[in-house]
């Protein structure tokens, strides 16, 4: 972690206990190891299930490596095991612990901040908890997509402003504009252009996207 001289801001924006989302922009696999070794807490990310099924010593190597991170496994294929996996991470937050979501659903294939799933809001609104905005640096320059063995470069991370959300979670468009304003505030922080499209499915999801009607 010392080599890779992480620069960090805003860390005490993050509450000591009590239900809390993470929510940050997604530029390389190595976010998820990066983000929770900072955060004075266990960060719990609802992972794909395929991370903990794959064959082989590797497919063995792979699970440990993301039940050690505190991932949680998810069947993410869509409709109802989407929703499935919002109640799991309800669950998290109802348990007074931090849940990490990247709200683009997958690793950004070309550095831009991609559109918001709105299942962040749905979790948001359902469990009251707050969301603390994240913008992760460099992390695509350490670790591109495809590279095992990341590069020596200095990671950067800036934790916003704890966000709350109350109304109506099954409003449709009251769900994309808390979305939207969440992804508003990580675009500010991080700088990336902003796409108003959802990523495209090919840069391969790693985290579950929780908003069955968008699936």
């Amino acid at each position: 972690m010392a080599g890779f001289r992480p620069k960090v801001k805003g860390l005490r924006n993050v509450p000591a206990k009590g239900p809390v989302i993470i929510a940050s922009n997604h530029l390389s696999f190595s976010d998820s190891i990066f983000m929770p070794l900072v955060v004075p807490r266990k960060v719990t990310f609802l992972a794909k299930s395929e991370y903990f099924t794959s064959p082989g010593p590797k497919g063995l190597l792979k699970k440990l490596t993301f039940i050690a991170l505190g991932q949680v496994p998810v069947d993410r294929s869509g409709g109802r095991r989407s929703e499935a996996a919002l109640i799991t991470g309800l669950k998290v937050l109802a348990e007074g612990d931090c849940l990490g979501i990247y709200p683009e659903g997958t690793r950004s294939p070309d550095g831009r901040l991609y559109k918001g799933r709105t299942g962040i809001a749905r979790l948001a609104i359902e469990s009251g908890a707050p969301v603390i905005p994240v913008a992760m640096f460099n992390t695509d320059k350490i670790q591109p997509t495809g590279k095992v063995i990341p590069n020596l470069h200095r990671v950067g991370m800036q934790f916003g402003k704890p966000m709350y959300f109350d109304g109506d979670s099954t409003d449709l468009l009251y769900l994309r504009d808390v979305t939207d304003q969440i992804m508003n505030v990580i675009q500010a922080m991080s700088g990336q252009e902003y796409v108003d499209t959802y990523a495209p499915k090919k840069s391969k999801p790693d985290e579950i996207n929780v908003a069955g009607e968008e699936d």
